[in-house]
């Protein structure tokens, strides 16, 4: 799940030659961006995020704490199996 964040600053960004843009120096310093560091942009109802893949990584294991999906996913499985041998 996505939530609307409140953010500390926004910078524009204007699309550059082959699709390139181009992140500010502060930016990049501020959240330890160098040449190589793999972002990952992801489509939301609200627009686009980017972010790097360690903070993706962050964003999902905090959005799936407290969830068992192992134990949903058996429970699922045995609901289909009593339905089909009814």
């Amino acid at each position: 799940m996505w939530y609307v964040l409140i953010m500390n600053g926004t910078t524009t960004l204007t699309m550059g030659d082959r699709g390139r843009l181009v992140i500010p120096a502060g930016t990049r310093e501020r959240f330890g961006l160098t040449t190589g560091t793999p972002v990952v942009l992801v489509e939301t109802d609200q627009g686009l995020v980017l972010m790097t893949r360690e903070q993706l990584l962050k964003r999902v294991r905090s959005d799936l704490q407290g969830h068992d999906l192992v134990g949903s996913l058996l429970a699922d499985r045995r609901r289909e199996a009593e339905r089909e041998a009814a």
